[in-house]
């Protein structure tokens, strides 16, 4: 262990006298959480839709039929009761509901006037903002309809209603995807640069013959890593919190948790990376360009994941980011607690293992 720790302190030095390493440690998250976090904005399509039909009748029956026929939504479910439609939202089952009260067509047919409610998860505001738009066009195609034939004029009302982001605040969406992107980038790069550094630096043979075991060597390597990229996310949070209003709903020492395992199995595939390279060039161009596509690609807060082909979203799903990025959502912007996040959370755990298992297993204790 004292050798363990004199190597891990050696580590830290190396890091703290490179003033690259420190500028693409701190410098450059704190760019990108600024740039992404004022300057970007998306828009989404193909959304999850939930029903709750309290009134059940012809009016009503032709409204669903109307959305289910759209190409904008897929009508995942007829919710029975409030509750469900709750537990669906937590669950991540739905991103919009459409509610019809009970009397629907009474109202409309009696008293020319009836009201229906479009709640919508705005922890993506500008998806949000596209579901109500889309299921308000439709309800008025509807009512359009009912006019042309009509001695009165039918009005149907649409209540809109914006959980967990009823502000529409852009940065609360692409946060949990930058913090995603930053620490893949960051982390990945830093450490799969640190085993190349010392190939090319010439010693590696000191490394390789001292009494130290292989495993030993690589948790050394990444240790330095592990602690400043937790004091990075720490920063990213604190301008996240401070400067762009985003909050922080949930337990804060699950998120910094979950941060620790997503910078392990970023770590991890660092390292993996540094044992079939040679050099820092290539490296870090395997690391931060062969990292930066797949996360922007298929995380889900830049592009939706709905909207591409099934083959592409079964690939999302080996993407590190894309789990973490739903934890990070959970978490901070609906305040869910480790209930919510266990399946993210065993995927991430079974990445690091499997990542870790990998770089230990093709580390060469020879050069030659």
């Amino acid at each position: 262990m004292k050798q363990l720790l004199v190597f891990i302190r050696k580590e830290f030095y190396h890091v703290f006298r490179d003033r690259r390493t420190l500028l693409i440690l701190f410098g450059l998250p704190t760019a990108q959480i600024l740039l992404f976090g004022y300057a970007l904005s998306s828009e989404v399509r193909n959304i999850n839709l939930g029903v709750v039909d309290f009134a059940k009748d012809p009016a009503s029956q032709q409204i669903v039929s109307r959305v289910q026929s759209s190409r904008y939504f897929n009508l995942k479910e007829a919710i029975p009761t409030y509750d469900a439609m709750q537990r669906a939202f937590r669950e991540n089952r739905i991103r919009a509901a459409l509610i019809i009260p009970a009397g629907f067509n009474g109202d409309l047919r009696h008293t020319n006037r009836a009201q229906v409610q479009v709640i919508a998860d705005a922890s993506d505001p500008n998806a949000a903002t596209t579901i109500t738009n889309y299921l308000t066009g439709i309800i008025g195609d509807y009512q359009r309809e009912l006019n042309a034939t009509a001695a009165l004029p039918y009005r149907i009302g649409t209540e809109t209603r914006m959980l967990y982001n009823p502000d529409l605040n852009g940065s609360l969406n692409f946060i949990p995807g930058v913090l995603a992107l930053i620490l893949m980038i960051v982390c990945t790069t830093l450490t799969s640069v640190s085993v190349v550094r010392e190939k090319e630096l010439g010693t590696m043979e000191v490394l390789l013959v001292s009494p130290f075991r292989p495993i030993l060597v690589l948790i050394a390597k990444a240790t330095p890593y592990l602690v400043l990229s937790l004091l990075d996310f720490t920063l990213i949070l604190l301008l996240a919190v401070f400067v762009l209003d985003v909050p922080v709903r949930g337990s804060l020492l699950l998120l910094f948790a979950e941060s620790a395992l997503f910078i392990v199995c970023c770590l991890s595939l660092g390292l993996m990376i540094s044992n079939v390279t040679a050099s820092q060039q290539v490296a870090m161009l395997a690391s931060m360009m062969g990292m930066m596509l797949p996360t922007l690609l298929f995380t889900g807060f830049l592009f939706p994941l709905e909207n591409m082909p099934l083959p592409l979203q079964w690939i999302s799903r080996v993407v590190p980011a894309r789990w973490y990025y739903l934890i990070v959502k959970a978490i901070m912007l609906k305040g869910l607690g480790f209930a919510a996040v266990w399946k993210e959370t065993a995927v991430l755990v079974g990445m690091a293992l499997a990542l870790l298992g990998v770089s230990l297993r093709n580390f060469k204790i020879r050069l030659a």
